[in-house]
């Protein structure tokens, strides 16, 4: 039987775990996962003409990531999955980047982005392939590979809900997310995955008055009960946030936590994405029981440095999500720089609460 090296690094991976580790409450481990963890490269003929336009701002973006399944083999407990609402089918299914450059490879080749649905990819007509470009896909993938691993450990979701406009001549234009439109992404996810393999607010909050409350006195569930589910996180602010949380109050209801404010009812999970300027206050929310996320790299600068301090910054700060682009070495530029714990590993328990 042929066996991958990605299925070996997992079970490496569950083999360093420490023997008391199912005891930790969700909030007690470190873990690290890919930031914009869909994403494809930019086909080399487009990209070579947007560095053109704009190298800086093109070199930002010069990632690209493996499948999901693949990350979650490697032990990554964290992936983002952006989506774009597409209520009746093929608004992203023709790209204008493809007409921008000669000699691209094919896209979408089995038709999937002319179906109704939410899509998923980075920026529109620009960088628009995807490992998963439907969010039904995406949730598929993670099924099967849950279903086949079901002791696996919680994998924590985040979720930008993409409708920014880009104001130029033939770009399509998103979406916005409405209370209708969140109601639609619950349902998909309901449908996508099932109850039983979500923490929800719900189950967080119990009985408390209020999600916060819940939070604040520890009732985050230990990791032994948290086994093959998924958490997800909606990484928005303002009227996005408002609209999702709107007649939920302490997200009654709602599938996914939100990056929201300490000192509300719905604040549970808090996003402070510069983990070396927001170090002393994540380790203050840290302390009193909220789940953080901040990022080890961003923009491809720390990879094009191999330039460490912000992950080693996340580390110290007590962040329970830790993302990256790095997991793996750079394809796009030379550089040994990667993001991994010191064991080589991508999941421990939590140095702040030891």
């Amino acid at each position: 039987m042929k066996v991958s090296l990605a299925l070996v690094g997992f079970w490496l991976f569950t083999a360093l775990i420490p023997a008391n580790f199912d005891s930790l409450k969700l909030n007690q481990i470190q873990c690290i996962g890919s930031h914009n963890s869909y994403k494809q490269a930019i086909d080399p003929a487009l990209f070579s003409l947007l560095k053109r336009t704009d190298s800086l701002r093109f070199k930002a973006i010069e990632y690209s990531h493996i499948g999901l399944t693949d990350q979650l083999n490697l032990g990554l407990q964290n992936l983002e999955i952006d989506v774009y609402a597409d209520a009746k089918g093929g608004k992203y299914a023709h790209p204008l980047g493809l007409v921008l450059a000669k000699g691209q490879q094919p896209y979408d080749v089995d038709g999937v982005m002319t179906e109704p649905g939410f899509k998923v990819f980075h920026i529109q007509d620009i960088d628009f392939r995807s490992n998963c470009p439907t969010f039904k896909g995406c949730l598929a993938e993670l099924k099967r590979w849950s279903d086949a691993h079901p002791n696996h450990y919680p994998v924590f979701i985040t979720m930008n809900a993409k409708d920014d406009t880009i104001k130029k001549p033939g770009f399509a234009i998103p979406e916005p997310f409405t209370a209708p439109v969140y109601n639609q992404l619950d349902s998909v996810i309901l449908a996508g995955l099932g109850r039983s393999k979500l923490i929800t607010p719900d189950n967080v909050r119990g009985t408390m008055p209020t999600l916060e409350a819940a939070v604040l006195a520890g009732n985050w569930p230990t990791m032994q009960s948290a086994k093959g589910k998924f958490l997800f996180v909606l990484d928005e602010t303002g009227s996005k946030r408002a609209a999702y949380i709107a007649g939920h109050p302490s997200l009654k209801n709602r599938v996914l936590f939100t990056n929201s404010e300490p000192a509300t009812p719905e604040a549970a999970f808090v996003i402070l994405n510069n983990s070396i300027e927001d170090q002393s206050q994540i380790q203050a929310l840290v302390k009193k029981g909220y789940l953080v996320r901040t990022r080890a790299d961003s923009d491809t600068k720390q990879a094009r440095l191999n330039d460490k301090r912000a992950f080693e910054a996340a580390c110290r700060s007590g962040a329970q999500i830790i993302t990256t682009d790095y997991y793996a070495r750079s394809k796009f530029f030379p550089s040994d720089y990667t993001v991994q714990f010191a064991d080589g590993t991508y999941l421990r328990p939590n140095p702040a609460s030891h």
